[in-house]
């Protein structure tokens, strides 16, 4: 899949089939409508093109009126989208800034200047709530109307469902936020997964446990960013890890915002993925993960993050967590746990 910044490129197909969205979690609809998007390509015979945004347009409204709480909660990262896409057969992607610019442009600008002269859209695929432009004045009638002047062809799909229920990126962000791993990867297809470099953290686990019977190097993570500050799930979980052998790994991992140790914490108060592989494969070595790219499935959550006063709290905690894990691995059943909920961990 190709894939551009915005769309004054070379490389750019000169003519497409053409979807629109934000795509957050590529879910079971989105993949629907991508498969429909393929077929109108390749009967027309040009390429199918998705154009997305970066950041949400929620996110640009939520913070130009400094309203924080108006930005959605995000799925996947940009990463994990372009994969996603990648894997439903999408043949371009075109990401589009949104700004202040795009923001205020009139639908019937946003027509000209970027699907037909920027894409060279000959069919358009929508969803039945789509709206665009400045405003959001723009609705299906007039994206046809403008089809029929303009020679491209325009349809819409109506809401994909699943047991009744309507597939939408809020249901997959209601089923992350109560902690339905199940729920959420009925609506994805899929199990629900974060994606990226592995980059250096506080190798505080390393540390920790060290000195308990058989912890060896302590509890040590994989430390993935999620770069946006407002990840859709959150606490700890039962996860499997690809991208480290052949096979994938058990492991357990945190996903939220840990307080800083101190002012020159590494973490920088950032979503961090912090993933502790029960089995760590010997021939990486200590050092032999940073860098590379790993997926980590979320299957199970244990419990929201939890705040521990002191670091031998903290070992037991981990420890805990790491036997939870076993169990639910070795197909036990896991007894729910109630702990204090809270945003902080030590």
């Amino acid at each position: 899949m190709k894939i551009f910044r915005g769309f004054q490129h070379p490389g750019i197909a000169p003519a497409c089939a053409l979807t629109i969205g934000n795509f957050d979690g590529v879910h079971r609809g989105h993949q629907a409508m991508l498969a429909l998007l393929n077929s109108e390509a390749a009967h027309r015979g040009v390429p199918s093109c998705v154009l997305t945004f970066e950041p949400h347009p929620r996110d640009y409204f939520a913070a130009a009126l400094q309203r924080p709480e108006l930005a959605p909660a995000r799925i996947g990262t940009l990463r994990d989208k372009l994969a996603e896409l990648a894997a439903c057969g999408v043949q371009q992607t075109v990401v589009l800034p949104f700004n202040e610019s795009l923001a205020r442009q009139p639908a019937q600008g946003f027509i000209d200047e970027v699907l037909v002269g920027g894409l060279g859209a000959r069919y358009v695929l929508v969803g039945d709530d789509f709206r665009f432009g400045a405003q959001r004045a723009g609705d299906y009638a007039l994206l046809d109307k403008a089809g029929r002047e303009r020679g491209f062809d325009v349809a819409r799909m109506n809401s994909y469902e699943v047991h009744g229920l309507r597939v939408s990126s809020s249901a997959v962000r209601d089923a992350l936020a109560r902690g339905d791993m199940e729920a959420a990867a009925a609506l994805l297809g899929r199990p629900y997964a974060i994606s990226g470099h592995v980059v250096h953290g506080r190798k505080l686990g390393r540390d920790l446990g060290a000195s308990r019977a058989g912890a060896g190097d302590g509890f040590r993570t994989l430390n993935l960013r999620f770069s946006h500050w407002k990840p859709a799930a959150s606490g700890i979980f039962a996860v499997r890890v690809h991208g480290l052998g052949d096979a994938p790994l058990p492991g357990v991992a945190n996903l939220g915002v840990r307080p800083s140790l101190d002012a020159n914490d590494v973490n920088g108060g950032r979503v961090l993925l912090e993933t502790h592989c029960l089995q760590w494969p010997a021939h990486l070595g200590p050092e032999g993960a940073y860098g590379k790219i790993v997926r980590v499935e979320l299957l199970l959550k244990l419990h929201d993050e939890l705040k521990y006063d002191s670091f031998d709290a903290l070992t037991a905690g981990i420890a805990k967590d790491c036997d939870d894990a076993r169990a639910f691995f070795a197909g036990s059943t896991h007894a729910e746990t109630h702990r204090q909920t809270t945003r902080d961990r030590i």
